[in-house]
């Protein structure tokens, strides 16, 4: 077939020529863009995600002013719980009140070190600490008054101003006297504030 005869086919048939080439354009287009599917779907996973988070916090941010008063209100009734390991007057005051409130006698008050936290310089455990605004600060107290004065003095430390945490207790007194003084030995940790 020559090129005239070829022309003159085409111009026969005009519909069913034009019908085969789209098709073969077609074909190729899609041999091309059928690599592009799998990223197309990805982005649109993405974007669906991105999508999703943003509707979510659109739905959420309606309470946000509520929720931050309310998280700015607990954030100041626990700052009012707080102690200073530097302030110790004050620190011990706070056992010497109790004191006076159950009617026990603190043979023994010490307040310890807080612990500090040493890492490499640069770590991963410096730049946490560098974060970190509270800290146990430990207390030795030993107390001595009946059994239901010390039940009451440590009540008042589990009910009291500040947050504590008792790590240990021992007891000690006569075994043969029923009304006997006990003594009562703590080891806790009061939470504070650098």
């Amino acid at each position: 077939m020559t090129n005239q005869e070829a022309i003159a086919a085409v111009k026969r048939n005009p519909i069913s020529f034009g019908c085969g080439a789209f098709a073969l354009v077609l074909a190729v287009t899609q041999y091309l863009r059928v690599e592009e599917i799998p990223g197309a779907e990805a982005e649109l996973a993405l974007r669906t995600a991105d999508r999703d988070r943003v509707s979510l916090n659109i739905k959420y941010s309606v309470q946000l002013p509520e929720q931050e008063a309310a998280m700015t209100a607990a954030l100041k009734a626990i700052e009012g719980r707080l102690i200073r390991p530097g302030e110790l007057g004050i620190n011990t005051q706070y056992f010497y009140e109790l004191e006076t409130a159950t009617g026990v006698k603190i043979l023994d008050l010490r307040q310890a070190n807080p612990a500090a936290v040493t890492a490499n310089p640069g770590g991963a455990v410096a730049a946490r600490a560098a974060k970190i605004t509270y800290i146990p600060v430990g207390f030795n107290v030993s107390v001595q008054g009946s059994l239901p004065q010390l039940l009451d003095f440590l009540r008042q430390l589990e009910n009291g101003a500040h947050y504590c945490r008792i790590l240990t207790a021992s007891f000690g007194g006569s075994a043969s006297a029923r009304k006997t003084v006990l003594t009562l030995s703590l080891s806790l940790e009061v939470l504070g504030q650098q």
